[in-house]
């Protein structure tokens, strides 16, 4: 989903501003594309177009380009980090149960040295031991957890303020990065 907005006032040096804005690409990953009918009781009942559809209407209203995008597969995940690269500011992504264990995901993180936020529906530390772990957390400014759609809306709005900061922010590797969640 590709939207149009205003051009941001207030735009860090070095960030890539359009003529339609700020972009920031949401990724999706394994199993969200079935959100509404699975599990809603974890999930909720909105589905992965719902979802998205609100997220656009934020990014107009925070002056930002939003683009989701779905994918199941590991590899199909990095190559949308990746592409991210040349055509986003900021990266919002729900890794899915790749969280716990995707190291190529943390380190395509890492690479592409955008501000990104690792988002969740579902409040990891109240589900199964194997969910308390976040491998790709690490490699992010900051995880957001455990409220349901608003998860997406926070980590929007704080890219929103990272990415229209005037102070240049340096890219932080996950050694340099303690691995907090919000």
């Amino acid at each position: 989903m590709r939207t149009a907005s205003r051009a941001s006032q207030d735009v860090a040096p070095g960030k890539k501003a359009t003529a339609g804005g700020l972009r920031v690409r949401i990724i999706h990953g394994p199993n969200l594309n079935l959100l509404g009918t699975r599990e809603p009781a974890v999930y909720g009942h909105a589905s992965l177009a719902e979802l998205d559809a609100e997220l656009d209407a934020l990014g107009r209203g925070l002056q930002l380009n939003i683009d989701c995008a779905q994918a199941n597969g590991e590899g199909e995940l990095i190559d949308l980090i990746h592409q991210a690269r040349a055509e986003h500011d900021g990266i919002v992504i729900n890794p899915g149960g790749y969280t716990h264990t995707s190291i190529a995901i943390a380190d395509a993180v890492t690479a592409v040295a955008l501000p990104t936020i690792e988002v969740h529906l579902s409040n990891l530390y109240a589900r199964e031991p194997m969910r308390h772990l976040s491998i790709v957390g690490g490699a992010c400014l900051g995880v957001i957890m455990g409220l349901g759609k608003r998860s997406y809306h926070l980590a929007i709005q704080h890219l929103a303020s990272v990415l229209t900061t005037t102070t240049p922010r340096a890219p932080m590797g996950p050694a340099s990065r303690p691995n907090h969640h919000v």
